[in-house]
């Protein structure tokens, strides 16, 4: 089964999570390759979407926020746009669109940011939303400030989570067709409102110092994990192995039903909403076409059809159907 642990480092300002998404990813995997459209993804693009899971299982499990959280990073390579999406009760989904050959040894930078102008978003989307309320993102390029093109996942996130939320993080993520799996190392939240913790806490110099070195300290046990060891070794052996000489408080693991788990969201009334979105003449001219409607989900690969009965009923329940404060066209 899939798991989550969570532990913290006593007497320092440190916490850390180790997930493995096993069922979980072998789902994903296993329906992209059933989508007779697509086949399976290429190796290259497996590897990093499974890590983009892994790290977004890791930061949704860091944080206490009633809705989704969406890793998602688009460019103009052969992969312009992956997504990895984890809700609240740790249901996970992935996907990633492909156009055009994959080098062999694709990685970030030739897969997504060929020409420097890649990004990568962080949004927490409310499972509620109150009226006018939007859902909280932060955009980052897939570069560092001196331009030079982020080639990992890891070195991606590690630069957003400094940039956007203020937080020091050490991350180590590996793939395989079997397993994504994650290290996290964090610094607990200094001042901030707005990042992803949400935290309130304010500390003086002095204590800032403190927390700089330890994590310092512990991130670099933590980047000595190779990642043919996380994606071999369990989670007591990575622990000891890493951090022997360190006093560990360890949190009951996440696994099973409360643990992370392949779950998709779609369904007929998200997809009937979309046709609604394309307004009544551009849904009738698709009708036209191919006398049907048929949309597949990139995540599950369910298919969904609508003839021209059901695409005239989706405009009859417009009123039902639109989001509110919009209006049906």
């Amino acid at each position: 089964m899939s798991e989550l642990h969570k532990f913290v480092f006593q007497g320092q300002p440190v916490r850390g999570m180790i997930v493995r998404l096993t069922d979980a990813w072998r789902e994903v995997l296993r329906r992209r390759a059933a989508n007779s459209a697509t086949g399976a993804y290429p190796i290259p693009v497996q590897t990093m979407l499974g890590e983009m899971l892994a790290a977004a299982t890791l930061m949704q499990g860091n944080i206490k926020f009633d809705g989704a959280l969406v890793l998602q990073i688009f460019g103009d390579g052969p992969v312009p746009v992956a997504v990895a999406e984890v809700s609240p009760d740790l249901g996970v989904r992935g996907a990633a669109t492909v156009n055009g050959p994959v080098p062999a040894d694709g990685d970030l930078g030739t897969l997504v940011n060929m020409n420097g102008h890649g990004r990568c978003a962080i949004t927490l989307d409310p499972k509620t939303r109150h009226p006018g309320q939007q859902p909280y993102q932060g955009v980052v390029p897939l570069a560092d400030a001196g331009h030079v093109k982020f080639t990992r996942v890891s070195e991606m996130l590690a630069h957003y989570m400094r940039q956007s939320e203020q937080l020091d993080t050490c991350l180590v993520l590996a793939a395989n067709a079997d397993l994504a799996a994650g290290l996290l190392i964090q610094r607990l939240p200094g001042q901030g409102t707005h990042n992803l913790s949400g935290s309130l806490v304010n500390r003086d110099d002095d204590e800032l110092g403190e927390l700089d070195d330890a994590f310092q300290r512990i991130a670099l046990m933590a980047t000595s994990l190779k990642q043919e060891e996380l994606l071999t070794l369990d989670v007591d052996t990575i622990l000891r192995r890493l951090f022997w000489q360190e006093a560990l408080q360890r949190f009951e693991p996440l696994e099973g039903a409360q643990g992370p788990h392949f779950a998709c969201s779609c369904s007929r009334e998200r997809v009937a909403r979309m046709i609604l979105g394309l307004g009544q003449a551009e849904a009738a001219d698709i009708l036209a076409e191919r006398g049907e409607i048929e949309v597949t989900c990139e995540f599950c690969v369910a298919q969904y059809r609508f003839d021209p009965v059901d695409a005239a009923q989706v405009f009859t329940d417009a009123s039902r159907l639109a989001p509110s404060g919009s209006t049906p066209r």
